[in-house]
Order: C-alpha cells, then sequence, then structure tokens
C-alpha cells in the first residue's frame, strides 16, 4: 500500500495526492498534523528516505524560530522527540511506496518514486 503523509493546506502535498489520483493508484492518506507518527514511524520513514531526522525538518517554520532550535546542537534523539512533538515541522509531503520513501518537494521525487 502507497501512503502519503499529507498536509492539505501544503500545495505541494496537495499535488502529491493529485498525482497518484491521476495515475488511479489505491494509496492512504495520514493527516499527520491529526495524526503524527510515532518515534518508531518516523525512524522507518527516515530509513527509507535514507536521511537524518535533522534534514526532514522544516527550518523556516514558525515553531522553528520560536523554539530557538536555531543555535542548538541536538541529537538525531533529540530531533526525533521534536518531529514527533511538533509534526508541523516535518517536510511534506511524504510518500511511501514499495518499502522506500520520497518527498515531494520537488514532485518529481515521487515520480521517480512510483518508476521502482
Amino acid at each position: 500500500m502507497t501512503t502519503v503523509f499529507h498536509n492539505p493546506r501544503c500545495s505541494k502535498s496537495r499535488a502529491a495526492v493529485e498525482l497518484l489520483d491521476s495515475r488511479e493508484m489505491q494509496f492512504e492518506i495520514v493527516k499527520y498534523l491529526e495524526t503524527p507518527p510515532s518515534e518508531k514511524e518516523l525512524a522507518k520513514i527516515l530509513a527509507m528516505l535514507g536521511i537524518a531526522p535533522e534534514q526532514l525538518v522544516r527550518k523556516g517554520e514558525k515553531v522553528f524560530k520560536e523554539l530557538n532550535l536555531d543555535d542548538q546542537k541536538l541529537t538525531d534523539k533529540d530531533w526525533m522527540a521534536l518531529l514527533v512533538a511538533h509534526p508541523k515541522l516535518m517536510e511534506r509531503p511524504i510518500v511511501v511506496h514499495k518499502g522506500k520513501a520520497a518527498i515531494g518537494r520537488p514532485l518529481e521525487n515521487i515520480v521517480e518514486l512510483l518508476k521502482n
């Protein structure tokens, strides 16, 4: 099953859903702001993406600035806890397909993922 970690307010996230719809794919939508992934689920997603937790962080988000994260040296575990506590910090959309994942910025990342 293909899964989209989706924020309906995000144009890139809506575009990812439209892409999957246009290909008539069956997929599950996870509105991650309402139902954030657990640390265990997030660890699996990061492993499929092949990135460190900090690389999934949207550093331009208001909450990033409010938490003064610019000047902090955090461990992977710290970043994971922050992403679970503040899912708005997660890059979006994330599409999981056949044991791999891609961040849909740009949308071509998802197109490449679906080729496999």
